[in-house]
């Protein structure tokens, strides 16, 4: 997909996303302070967060779509994977901070939560799934990790309302139970904090250059050797860049074929594997003789 057409993929996402974040967050917010929940509270602080890793990805695009230039003849694309870094380290945060203030604060007493702070939660759940569904759509679509990290902040987001909403239901049946309420709150930390590693894991591994699987590897030395010509196929190697995969591969061509015979076969293997490889962006490919 050129770059420019993904920018605006990522742009026209995210933008709606951010204001379903504002608006989810003020409604939750004002509902878990007239109810007097500290779980919808906490989970409209989720919100606000949402809305932080909007801007850093809606800043960041501006940057990673950027063409490749002398000083990065790679392109710009590990911006991405340092702002997806960004979006799960914020996430993180806000977790610990919640979950330290409602264990701190679960012996206050205080009085029942209101009927307006369980519709807050219950309508958060069911517009961020549907929001996590179609980011999580777009982002596969345009192979951005940084919009499919943001989708799953959605996800966390909906997944986090669910105990907020158990807890503050429960409060609202049992008299004498608010301390479930607190509960509900921690509860919506250690679900954010699971979301934050989710987000972080893929492009940590990205970052230090992880390869594909050795599933994905064999496939693409299936499809190597399938061309006319290849007699064989070694030292493949393989690391993610941005989303994508790319691949250095030498190949054992007969020694008698003309340099042009060679860089032919050499383009034949390129373009299959971009064309039929799992996810590969780019492909670097060393001719050899094959020596028997």
């Amino acid at each position: 997909m050129p770059p420019e057409e993904q920018a605006a993929g990522v742009r026209r996402v995210t933008w709606a996303g951010m204001a379903i974040n504002i608006g989810l967050a003020a409604l939750k917010m004002a509902g878990g302070i007239l109810g007097q929940s500290a779980a919808v509270v906490a989970d409209a602080v989720h919100s606000i967060s949402d809305v932080a890793t909007d801007l850093a990805i809606l800043i960041g695009v501006r940057f990673w779509s950027k063409p490749p230039d002398e000083c990065h003849p790679h392109g710009h694309r590990r911006i991405e994977t340092v702002v997806t870094i960004v979006i799960g380290l914020s996430l993180a945060a806000v977790a610990i901070g919640l979950g330290y203030r409602s264990m701190a604060s679960i012996g206050e007493p205080h009085g029942p939560p209101g009927l307006v702070a369980l519709l807050a939660a219950g309508l958060s759940i069911v517009v961020k799934e549907a929001l996590f569904r179609w980011t999580l759509i777009v982002g596969r679509r345009i192979r951005s990790t940084a919009v499919v990290a943001n989708a799953w902040h959605h996800r966390s987001d909906a997944y986090s309302s669910v105990p907020a909403f158990i807890a503050v239901g429960g409060a609202l049946l049992v008299p004498g139970w608010q301390w479930l309420d607190h509960l509900g709150a921690i509860l919506v930390a250690l679900f954010i904090l699971h979301a934050a590693i989710r987000i972080m894991k893929p492009a940590y591994e990205e970052l230090i250059d992880t390869g594909a699987s050795d599933a994905e590897v064999a496939e693409l030395a299936r499809l190597a050797e399938g061309v006319a010509g290849v007699r064989e196929v070694h030292g493949l190697r393989t690391r993610y860049h941005g989303g994508g995969l790319h691949v250095d591969l030498h190949v054992l061509v007969d020694p008698g074929l003309s340099v042009r015979e060679g860089h032919d076969i050499g383009g034949a293997v390129k373009h299959r594997l971009l064309r039929d490889g799992p996810h590969v962006a780019d492909v670097l490919v060393h001719l050899e003789p094959y020596e028997g």
